[in-house]
């Protein structure tokens, strides 16, 4: 059994409401144990035998035929997401910036997101591996900076998703409980 955190993307938002004790009655026909839901932005930590690619499919299926929508996650082992958390230089506690780590299914996608927003001015933008990017924006200005918009275009939206640094450390703590 390996220990994985599943990130939903496009939950709670955009008229896709799901509750996580749903989801989590949900996923009790899927071979996964130990599932555990976090915020209620789709955050999911989980044991399987399954490898990575076996526990997106069977999550994004499991999303699909309980909950009706196209269903996109991203799913890393859970020691990955300790690294990607020790590899940002930004702090989770910083009050005059919020910290951004977006992360992609897809390592294509995610480096044209990348190469697209490296000259924007101000992001920080910095690359933690194949699968995910830290970046940083004002407190209360997240939604008007430039790389969140980039990075909401539609282009992107089936193979990232973004959670702040402090999302994350919380993500990696619960897996590290699995």
């Amino acid at each position: 059994m390996k220990s994985y955190a599943v990130f939903l993307r496009g939950v709670n938002v955009g008229g896709i409401t799901i509750k996580m004790a749903e989801l989590k009655e949900a996923l009790k026909s899927r071979p996964f144990s130990g599932v555990k839901t976090l915020l209620a932005s789709g955050n999911v930590v989980l044991s399987s035998g399954l490898p990575a690619a076996g526990v997106e499919k069977e999550f994004e299926s499991c999303l699909r035929e309980a909950f009706g929508y196209e269903a996109w996650v991203v799913v890393l082992a859970a020691e990955r997401v300790g690294e990607l958390v020790a590899a940002c230089p930004y702090s989770p506690d910083d009050t005059s910036t919020h910290t951004y780590i977006t992360l992609g299914s897809d390592s294509d996608v995610l480096a044209e997101l990348y190469d697209a927003g490296s000259a924007m001015e101000g992001a920080g933008l910095i690359r933690l591996g194949s699968e995910a990017l830290t970046w940083i924006a004002p407190a209360g200005g997240t939604l008007d900076s430039p790389f969140s918009k980039l990075s909401s275009k539609p282009r992107y939206k089936a193979y990232t998703t973004t959670r702040n640094l402090r999302t994350m450390v919380k993500v990696r703590d619960a897996a590290a409980t699995l």
